[in-house]
Order: C-alpha cells, then sequence, then structure tokens
C-alpha cells in the first residue's frame, strides 16, 4: 500500500559526492599511468632493474596520490568547502516545498530590476485601489449624510416659514 518500491535511499550531500568525485579522479589517474605505461617509457631501466623499477613506480603512485589528497585537502580548508556544501544541501532542502522558482539574474539589470520590483509595485497598486474603493464609498455615504441633512435643513425652513407667515 505504500507505493509498491522500495523507498528512495537518501541523496548524498555535496561534500560525499566532492569526495566520490576526486576519489574516480585518482582512481582514473592511476589507471591512466599504468605500471606497463611507465615500463614503456624506462624500458632501457626496465630491462637492467624490473623489480627496482616497479619500486620507483609505487613509490611515485603513492607520493602523487598523497600529494594530490593533500592539495584538494588544503583547497577545501582554505574555501571553507565542507561548510559551503552543508548550508548549499540545506539551502536546497528548505527550497524543495517551495512553490514559487527561485529569483536568478538575467544579465540584464534593467530586466532584473524590473522583474523584482514590478510584482510588488502591482501588489502596491491593488491595495491602492482597494484602499481608493473604500474611501469613495465613505465619500458616498457622507454626500448622502450631507444631502439628507440639507432636505431636512431646507424642510425645516419651509416649516419656519409656514410658522412665520402664520403667527403673523
Amino acid at each position: 500500500a505504500d507505493g509498491g518500491g522500495p523507498a528512495p535511499a537518501e541523496t548524498p550531500g555535496r561534500a560525499e559526492v566532492f569526495a566520490t568525485v576526486v576519489d574516480t579522479f585518482l582512481e582514473k589517474l592511476v589507471a591512466a599511468g599504468s605500471y606497463q605505461r611507465f615500463v614503456s617509457c624506462y624500458r632501457c631501466f626496465y630491462k637492467l632493474q624490473p623489480q627496482l623499477t616497479k619500486s620507483i613506480y609505487d613509490q611515485f603512485i603513492s607520493q602523487l596520490q598523497t600529494s594530490i589528497k593533500e592539495e584538494i585537502q588544503e583547497v577545501k580548508n582554505e574555501g571553507n568547502l565542507e561548510e559551503l556544501f552543508s548550508s548549499l544541501d540545506k539551502i536546497v532542502e528548505e527550497a524543495k516545498g517551495r512553490e514559487e522558482p527561485a529569483w536568478r539574474p538575467s544579465g540584464i539589470p534593467e530586466q532584473d530590476v524590473r522583474g523584482a520590483v514590478v510584482p510588488y509595485l502591482l501588489k502596491h497598486r491593488c491595495h491602492l485601489r482597494r484602499a481608493l474603493r473604500d474611501r469613495q464609498q465613505e465619500c458616498r455615504k457622507v454626500a448622502e449624510s450631507v444631502l439628507a441633512g440639507r432636505d431636512r435643513i431646507a424642510e425645516l425652513q419651509q416649516l419656519i416659514q409656514a410658522r412665520q407667515q402664520a403667527w403673523q
């Protein structure tokens, strides 16, 4: 009843993906610099000292891998990559529930400003129109009460004139 398939595996973080890419790079680098290629470059030396050639190759590859790992770790430390990767993962996780797309600059400042300001201005215009409609409605009610007051004053004036004429 839960969909019939296994639950999706948790996606690895960016730091884990980066570490995997680095490991894959090192594997391919070692494969590209295979022992056979090394021997083909130093054929004369290999013929004289095959065991020493193998030892030199092993040391070279080991030092190369260590050097590359240290360099990459230094870059990760200097750039604070671990923290940046985790904060990027958090941002992506927070954005999953968002319905509207994230804003991306187009490279044209006028368009970017228009894209950011126009929705705000349209919302503000809608609010102002609603406020105007409310004020116009209030003004109509006040005008109606003023007219009703004038009519009442006119009636009272006529009543006063009628009583004044009757009294004279």
